[in-house]
């Protein structure tokens, strides 16, 4: 049995990278407590856990809070260590009013901050995205890496915008008024990957679920990079405690990118027996590859995520067995 090292708050337990993160923090033998917005949900966390082979959560503690008030954070910081800051409103559609999502995410990362400085947290890892870092601008033959940033004033959607605006928030707090508390951001790309006890992600509900029922019958002129959410909940064990991460952000992502058409083919090849809904489709044009690289993370944290390939058809295993 592990002995139990230090406490580490995860925000959002039921989110997708929220699960995966307790339960390789459990694994490794920390204390964990996770905040949710209503307690009634930690059913779900629980179940998600036994079906990942956690045979009893007896490190984990629940404590109910919001992101959109005050109420309970001074409790869910006390005596943690570290806090990974996963939770941030994701929309089902794009809103009437982008203050809907970016006011949420940007005061709830605030929030957690001014917490965790107040409680004496050692670091802070931030959920940010590859949304923070790859909008806005045309960047033709360009590689996408950490020094970039999303314009937040070119006319980009609202959720890229939030997650931008609280990004540059959180590293404008930790600047002016952070104390002693580090802060690490991860900027993932599409997660996917297995669905922990049915908890699942935009991006399989979207590509994958939408791919396998039928439901997506062209493949639009974009790509995306994909990473596996056990190799994102790993980045961000890697930099809680790695000593050379503080103060920097980190872009999580498998090599190479894949459009609609790529991820449909892949399932049709591999597995066949799950493709007779898929539709044909066009493939992507060479020009919409975009480039990016996760060489920071590979050689600063020692960091080798599976590749897209394996993070697709886990997803696909995960839903149809």
């Amino acid at each position: 049995m592990n002995r139990i090292k230090e406490t580490v708050l995860v925000t959002g337990g039921t989110g997708f990278v929220g699960i995966h993160c307790i339960l390789q923090l459990l694994e490794q033998g920390f204390s964990v407590k996770t905040t949710l917005r209503s307690v009634s949900r930690k059913d779900e966390i629980i179940r998600g856990l036994q079906l990942a082979g956690v045979s009893s959560p007896k490190h984990l503690s629940f404590i109910e809070a919001d992101l959109t008030n005050d109420q309970n954070w001074d409790i869910a910081v006390q005596n943690c260590d570290y806090v990974l800051h996963v939770a941030s409103p994701f929309p089902g559609k794009e809103p009437e009013d982008e203050n809907e999502l970016i006011i949420p995410a940007r005061d709830g990362a605030l929030r957690v901050l001014k917490a965790a400085r107040d409680a004496g947290v050692k670091r802070v890892v931030l959920t940010s995205s590859f949304a923070a870092i790859g909008y806005g601008a045309d960047r033709k033959d360009h590689v996408f890496t950490e020094k970039d940033w999303t314009d937040a004033n070119a006319p980009v959607p609202a959720y890229i915008k939030s997650k931008t605006l609280a990004e540059k928030a959180a590293w404008e707090f930790i600047e002016r008024e952070g104390g002693g508390l580090e802060l690490t951001v991860i900027n993932p790309v599409g997660i996917f990957g297995p669905a922990a006890g049915g908890i699942s992600s935009a991006s399989i509900d979207t590509v994958v679920k939408g791919i396998l029922n039928g439901v997506v019958k062209e493949s639009p002129n974009f790509t995306f990079g994909v990473v596996d959410v056990r190799d994102v909940a790993q980045i961000h064990l890697l930099a809680m405690t790695h000593p050379e991460a503080a103060g920097e952000r980190f872009l999580a992502t498998s090599d190479g990118v894949m459009s609609f058409a790529d991820v449909a083919g892949l399932i049709k090849k591999e597995r066949p027996a799950f493709s007779d809904k898929i539709a044909e489709m066009n493939s992507t044009e060479s020009h919409y590859y975009i480039r990016m690289s996760n060489m920071k993370a590979q050689t600063l944290l020692d960091w080798h995520p599976r590749t897209k390939e394996e993070a697709i058809l886990a997803s696909v295993d995960s839903l149809v067995n």
